[in-house]
């Protein structure tokens, strides 16, 4: 036998007449010492299992036998691409590698104490023995590595095309899709519908931080999301069941990201949600400090603002009686008028809210009623002025 042959073909006769029973006798030490793979050898799928336990022995064998200058990885190759195929059918059925490996460890364990023992009774020197071990073990590594690297790639494309099923539910969600379509891209999706579902706009740059502070089920779109405003840059997340205390939770984890929050809504009316959250950022609601637009607390301002040219319109006119006096002075007698308003004209609350004494109120409204008389006491016209005031 030349130095870089590891079997004669004598021996490799021998070992070969007994593959079939060292992949019966593997097999069934993987069954008992790897629990998980017990329902999976039953039956066909066990005489299948065996054959590719035998035909990946028949690959080391020929790899084996091979000599110096012969391509050792054609007999392999079969073996390896059966071994990726494994690797990805694991990621599949949802286990991760830990039993896959253990299978192996146990394979190679197996295999080599019964092919050992049939190649030294076939008189296989203690040189080409030890090769031989080397040879079992490396090549156990390599179906080891095809088999991960397999399973991450399952992983990687389940995920890419869980990602985009993710991604079109929320696109349809966010344009309005009928209640059909929409069970039918969640279920598509593998996506468990909530009771309720609240839009969320944020700087983009912020979302990936704030998707891990929120529920795992939060869904966000993807960068082409049609009907959104181009000139936001904003991402839109759809946050699941954030009512009552969890949407106290929900505003405390958006603390300081510039986000704007809509009202939950029935998950297949999320577009309502989106569509609220969108119109108080256009309207120019936007962040008070570190603390989040919370659009069911500005309800008032969305109503004020929403035809902005006839709040315009209508401050001009009503307020036309102070349209003389000098910027200053005129400020001030505006937000004294607004907190008299809002107040009811309760002097005291007024001065506390303005940080004035009750008599500089007391005097600024005399200055009020001198230039709009009576209307002051027209419920009319006390409804236009706070409506002209409330905004501001």
């Amino acid at each position: 036998m030349r130095e870089q042959e590891t079997f004669g073909l004598d021996v490799a006769a021998v070992v070969r007449a007994e593959l079939p029973s060292v992949a019966e006798r593997t097999v069934a030490a993987i069954v008992v010492e790897v629990p998980s793979y017990a329902e999976a050898f039953r039956g066909p799928m066990g005489r299948r299992i065996e054959n590719a336990v035998e035909l990946a022995l028949a690959g080391f064998l020929e790899l084996a036998t091979a000599i110096d200058g012969a391509d050792a990885s054609r007999p392999i190759a079969p073996a390896i691409e059966g071994a990726y195929a494994l690797g990805r059918g694991e990621a599949r059925t949802g286990r991760s590698m830990d039993a896959l490996l253990a299978a192996y460890r146990v394979g190679a364990r197996v295999a080599w104490r019964h092919m050992s023992g049939t190649a030294v009774a076939a008189g296989l020197s203690a040189g080409a023995l030890a090769r031989f071990a080397e040879l079992v073990f490396a090549y156990i590594d390599q179906l080891s590595a095809a088999s991960a690297s397999g399973h991450a790639d399952q992983l990687a494309a389940s995920g890419r095309v869980r990602r985009r099923h993710l991604e079109r539910l929320t696109e349809l969600l966010v344009t309005g899709a009928p209640p059909y379509d929409l069970h039918a891209a969640a279920e598509l999706a593998d996506w468990t519908p909530p009771r309720t579902l609240t839009a969320v706009l944020l700087p983009e740059a912020g979302a990936r931080d704030a998707m891990a502070l929120l529920d795992a089920r939060t869904l966000q779109a993807g960068e082409d999301l049609p009907g959104a405003e181009p000139s936001t840059e904003r991402a839109v997340l759809l946050v699941p069941d954030a009512e009552g205390f969890a949407r106290a939770a929900l505003v405390r984890a958006l603390s300081g990201r510039g986000a704007v929050v809509g009202p939950p809504r029935p998950w297949v009316d999320a577009r309502s949600s989106y569509s609220r959250a969108l119109r108080a950022l256009q309207l120019g609601l936007e962040p008070e400090g570190e603390v989040p637009v919370d659009t069911e607390l500005r309800l008032a301002d969305l109503v004020l603002r929403a035809d902005g040219e006839a709040l315009a319109d209508l401050r001009a006119q009503v307020l036309a009686p102070l349209d003389d006096l000098p910027p200053g002075p005129r400020e001030k007698l505006l937000e004294t008028l607004r907190s008299w308003l809002l107040h009811h004209g309760r002097r005291e609350q007024v001065a506390a809210e303005l940080y004035v004494h009750p008599q500089t109120v007391r005097y600024r409204m005399g200055q009020l009623r001198e230039r709009f008389g009576d209307r002051l006491d027209d419920p009319q016209t006390v409804l236009a002025l706070t409506l002209a005031l409330g905004a501001r």
